[in-house]
Protein backbone atom coordinates (compact mmCIF):
# COMPACT_ATOMS: atom_id res chain seq x y z
CA UNK A 1 0.00 0.00 0.00
CA UNK A 2 1.60 3.52 -1.31
CA UNK A 3 0.90 6.69 0.61
CA UNK A 4 0.88 10.14 -1.16
CA UNK A 5 2.07 13.31 0.57
CA UNK A 6 0.64 16.46 0.25
CA UNK A 7 3.03 18.83 -0.71
CA UNK A 8 1.95 22.54 -1.59
CA UNK A 9 2.04 23.47 -5.36
CA UNK A 10 2.63 27.07 -5.99
CA UNK A 11 -0.56 28.26 -6.14
CA UNK A 12 -0.66 27.56 -2.47
CA UNK A 13 -3.04 24.44 -2.78
CA UNK A 14 -2.17 20.95 -2.04
CA UNK A 15 -1.64 17.64 -4.25
CA UNK A 16 -4.13 15.85 -3.19
CA UNK A 17 -3.88 13.27 -0.50
CA UNK A 18 -4.24 9.39 -0.40
CA UNK A 19 -8.05 8.32 -0.90
CA UNK A 20 -10.09 9.26 1.99
CA UNK A 21 -7.61 11.38 3.49
CA UNK A 22 -8.56 14.57 1.56
CA UNK A 23 -7.21 18.11 1.02
CA UNK A 24 -6.68 21.45 2.49
CA UNK A 25 -5.86 24.71 0.58
CA UNK A 26 -2.71 25.79 2.00
CA UNK A 27 -4.70 28.69 4.32
CA UNK A 28 -7.56 26.29 4.88
CA UNK A 29 -9.33 26.03 8.96
CA UNK A 30 -8.33 23.38 11.11
CA UNK A 31 -11.72 22.30 11.95
CA UNK A 32 -14.95 23.50 11.41
CA UNK A 33 -17.16 23.46 14.19
CA UNK A 34 -20.85 22.52 14.89
CA UNK A 35 -23.17 24.01 17.57
CA UNK A 36 -26.25 21.83 17.70
CA UNK A 37 -28.98 24.57 18.19
CA UNK A 38 -31.88 24.58 20.52
CA UNK A 39 -35.76 26.13 20.39
CA UNK A 40 -37.31 27.71 23.32
CA UNK A 41 -38.23 25.52 26.70
CA UNK A 42 -36.68 22.50 25.66
CA UNK A 43 -36.23 19.49 27.73
CA UNK A 44 -34.33 19.36 30.99
CA UNK A 45 -32.73 16.52 32.50
CA UNK A 46 -32.68 16.54 36.67
CA UNK A 47 -29.79 18.48 38.11
CA UNK A 48 -27.87 14.79 38.91
CA UNK A 49 -28.41 13.30 35.60
CA UNK A 50 -27.44 16.64 34.37
CA UNK A 51 -23.98 16.65 36.25
CA UNK A 52 -23.45 13.06 35.27
CA UNK A 53 -24.42 13.49 31.11
CA UNK A 54 -22.38 16.76 31.28
CA UNK A 55 -25.57 19.04 30.28
CA UNK A 56 -28.85 19.58 31.08
CA UNK A 57 -30.60 19.44 28.19
CA UNK A 58 -31.21 15.70 26.89
CA UNK A 59 -31.22 16.98 23.39
CA UNK A 60 -27.30 18.01 23.53
CA UNK A 61 -26.33 15.01 25.39
CA UNK A 62 -25.53 13.58 22.09
CA UNK A 63 -23.22 10.39 21.67
CA UNK A 64 -19.80 10.05 21.45
CA UNK A 65 -17.58 7.03 20.00
CA UNK A 66 -16.54 4.90 22.58
CA UNK A 67 -17.91 6.91 25.17
CA UNK A 68 -18.23 4.71 28.94
CA UNK A 69 -21.00 6.17 30.87
CA UNK A 70 -20.09 7.37 34.58
CA UNK A 71 -21.26 5.05 37.52
CA UNK A 72 -23.91 7.19 39.05
CA UNK A 73 -22.58 9.87 41.75
CA UNK A 74 -23.43 9.44 45.75
CA UNK A 75 -26.16 11.22 46.63
CA UNK A 76 -23.75 13.55 49.02
CA UNK A 77 -24.05 17.07 49.86
CA UNK A 78 -20.96 17.97 47.97
CA UNK A 79 -22.06 15.88 44.80
CA UNK A 80 -26.34 18.01 45.08
CA UNK A 81 -23.53 21.26 45.28
CA UNK A 82 -22.25 20.45 42.31
CA UNK A 83 -25.26 19.07 40.76
CA UNK A 84 -27.03 22.68 41.14
CA UNK A 85 -23.82 24.99 40.93
CA UNK A 86 -23.67 22.64 37.16
CA UNK A 87 -27.07 23.27 36.39
CA UNK A 88 -26.74 27.29 37.44
CA UNK A 89 -23.55 27.21 34.64
CA UNK A 90 -25.84 25.03 31.96
CA UNK A 91 -29.56 27.45 32.26
CA UNK A 92 -26.75 30.47 32.23
CA UNK A 93 -25.12 29.41 28.84
CA UNK A 94 -28.96 28.49 27.49
CA UNK A 95 -30.02 32.00 28.66
CA UNK A 96 -27.49 33.73 27.21
CA UNK A 97 -28.89 32.55 23.53
CA UNK A 98 -31.93 32.82 24.74
CA UNK A 99 -32.72 35.70 27.41
CA UNK A 100 -36.36 36.14 26.46
CA UNK A 101 -37.17 32.62 28.11
CA UNK A 102 -39.11 33.49 30.98
CA UNK A 103 -39.63 29.80 32.19
CA UNK A 104 -36.03 29.01 31.93
CA UNK A 105 -35.12 32.69 33.56
CA UNK A 106 -37.62 31.63 36.70
CA UNK A 107 -35.56 28.14 37.14
CA UNK A 108 -32.35 30.06 36.93
CA UNK A 109 -33.18 31.90 39.64
CA UNK A 110 -34.74 29.21 41.61
CA UNK A 111 -31.57 27.19 41.20
CA UNK A 112 -29.67 30.20 42.42
CA UNK A 113 -31.51 30.20 45.83
CA UNK A 114 -31.41 26.33 46.61
CA UNK A 115 -27.73 26.34 45.48
CA UNK A 116 -27.16 29.60 47.99
CA UNK A 117 -29.02 27.06 51.33
CA UNK A 118 -27.49 24.08 49.98
CA UNK A 119 -23.99 26.29 49.89
CA UNK A 120 -24.53 27.93 53.71
CA UNK A 121 -25.54 24.56 55.07
CA UNK A 122 -22.63 22.55 53.68
CA UNK A 123 -20.12 25.42 55.10
CA UNK A 124 -22.05 25.01 58.21
CA UNK A 125 -21.53 21.31 58.38
CA UNK A 126 -18.34 20.37 57.01
CA UNK A 127 -16.42 23.82 56.71
CA UNK A 128 -15.47 26.40 53.83
CA UNK A 129 -15.50 25.79 50.17
CA UNK A 130 -13.90 29.25 48.99
CA UNK A 131 -12.05 31.26 50.68
CA UNK A 132 -15.39 33.88 50.72
CA UNK A 133 -16.99 31.29 52.64
CA UNK A 134 -14.52 31.64 55.28
CA UNK A 135 -15.94 35.34 55.95
CA UNK A 136 -19.26 33.71 57.53
CA UNK A 137 -16.49 32.77 60.39
CA UNK A 138 -15.70 34.28 63.88
CA UNK A 139 -12.00 33.23 62.61
CA UNK A 140 -10.46 32.87 59.52
CA UNK A 141 -11.13 29.40 58.77
CA UNK A 142 -9.91 28.59 55.48
CA UNK A 143 -7.07 26.73 56.21
CA UNK A 144 -8.74 24.12 58.32
CA UNK A 145 -9.12 20.73 57.94
CA UNK A 146 -10.22 18.29 56.15
CA UNK A 147 -10.65 20.02 52.74
CA UNK A 148 -13.46 18.95 50.45
CA UNK A 149 -11.36 16.33 48.66
CA UNK A 150 -9.95 14.63 51.37
CA UNK A 151 -13.39 13.59 52.17
CA UNK A 152 -14.43 10.36 51.44
CA UNK A 153 -17.81 10.13 49.14
CA UNK A 154 -19.53 8.43 51.99
CA UNK A 155 -18.59 10.86 54.52
CA UNK A 156 -19.68 13.90 52.84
Amino acid sequence: MSTTTSKPTQSGTQNPCSAGLGSLPACGPFAVPFVASQGASPQRYSKSKALESGTLFPDLDLPFHLKVNAAQLADTKLNQLRALDFVIQELGLYLDTHPNDSEAFALFQNYVQLEKTARESYVEQSGPLTQTDAAQSSSYTWTNGPWPWQYREEEA
